[in-house]
């Protein structure tokens, strides 16, 4: 059914922008992709963002389907309530609210160079939601032939740096993954920062590119230690060179 073509009022209109520009910031979009995901012209979405033509409802629409938030403070659709408890992060974490964080919120697979075996790719399963209790995202693995070493922890998400941290601290002791976040595509790249066990209690400190591709991306995802003859080798080491090739991740020598 057809969405009818009512302009919404000044202040209407106005506030909708806001709500873009805030979100396009947020989520380091570009006007031009936003208005290829709405189907919109790049020309329409400046000329409404800029105040110079009011929205109408089919636009306004369109750009919630492909934001993926509601942007009308109207009965048809109520503006959202104030966050409460159990809704934001506490301020270590970045303070910030659940529907603020949704869109990262999902199942990927992830995955990294292999620490024992140079030529091959370890990949696993991690889920990434949102802890009422905690009151923050937080993520789980699962999937590893390491199971002894399967991770779990908070996620933190600071407006500043515009990037995404999944922290593991157990007893002092920390993991850190630092990544940017593709917001049309899914896709998250960055490095891992972490300990390699050795032999005994050796433990080394290392750093290794790391992918998250939302699950949906993969056909058929395979997991575990990933060796040349695994039908998604090629697929897991093109995004793990593109985490360095597009510099989400650099590593610098002395």
């Amino acid at each position: 059914m057809s969405v009818p073509d009512k302009q919404l009022s000044a202040e209407q209109s106005r506030q909708i922008a806001d709500t873009i520009r805030e979100e396009l910031a947020r989520r380091r979009i570009s006007r031009q992709s936003l208005a290829e995901l709405a189907k919109l012209s790049l020309s329409t979405l400046e000329k409404v963002l800029g105040g110079r033509r009011p929205f109408t409802l089919a636009t306004t629409v369109r750009l919630e389907q492909a934001l993926g938030v509601s942007l009308r403070k109207t009965p048809e659709a109520p503006a959202p309530v104030a966050a409460v408890n159990g809704e934001v992060a506490p301020d270590s974490l970045g303070a910030y609210s659940r529907r603020a964080v949704a869109w990262i919120e999902g199942i990927y697979v992830t995955v990294r160079p292999s620490f024992g075996d140079k030529d091959a790719i370890f990949a696993y399963r991690t889920e990434i939601t949102w802890d009422a209790a905690a009151s923050s995202l937080v993520f789980h693995e699962s999937e590893r032939q390491d199971a002894a070493f399967t991770q779990f922890g908070e996620v933190a998400v600071p407006n500043q740096s515009r990037h995404i941290y999944l922290v593991t601290n157990r007893h002092g002791q920390h993991r850190l993954i630092t990544v940017a976040h593709l917001a049309i595509s899914g896709e998250m790249y960055g490095i891992i920062t972490t300990l390699l066990a050795g032999r005994g209690s050796l433990l080394t400190p290392i750093a290794a590119p790391i992918a998250y591709l939302p699950i949906k991306m993969v056909a058929n995802p395979t997991f575990g230690r990933i060796s040349s003859d695994d039908p998604n080798c090629a697929l897991y080491r093109q995004h793990l060179r593109r985490t360095t090739d597009e510099s989400f991740a650099l590593f610098v020598q002395g």
